[in-house]
């Protein structure tokens, strides 16, 4: 059974940082592309950073120099390390593997007061 399990969302105000984590069990760790993406009240889910098996990394341009992504093929996780956090970074964040097909874990809520 593939499960992806969220934690380390929260409530931080503007300029704050938080660091999420997202579990992987039940895949094949090393061969999955890792994705983190946000979904806002009303809007529709987007892509916000990408590690490849290989370690090939993007990220969508709102974040780029304020949130890094990193994979630990040991421990199965990856993480979303998000600093300068704004009040447009509030949404819940969502983990995914992909490989032959897309795992979703169930979200972590951020919120970034003003």
């Amino acid at each position: 059974q593939v499960q992806l399990v969220e934690s380390g969302g929260g409530l931080v105000q503007t300029g704050g940082s938080l660091r999420l984590s997202c579990a992987a069990s039940g895949i094949r760790f090393t061969t999955h592309t890792m994705d983190w993406h946000h979904q806002a009240p009303g809007k529709q889910r987007e892509l916000v950073a990408r590690i490849t098996s290989g370690g090939r990394i993007n990220y969508a341009d709102s974040v780029k120099d304020r949130f890094t992504i990193s994979r630990d093929n040991v421990k199965n996780t990856v993480d979303l390390q998000m600093n300068s956090l704004k009040p447009e970074d509030t949404a819940v964040y969502y983990c995914s593997a992909t490989w032959n097909k897309v795992y979703w874990g169930q979200g972590t809520q951020v919120t970034v007061s003003s």
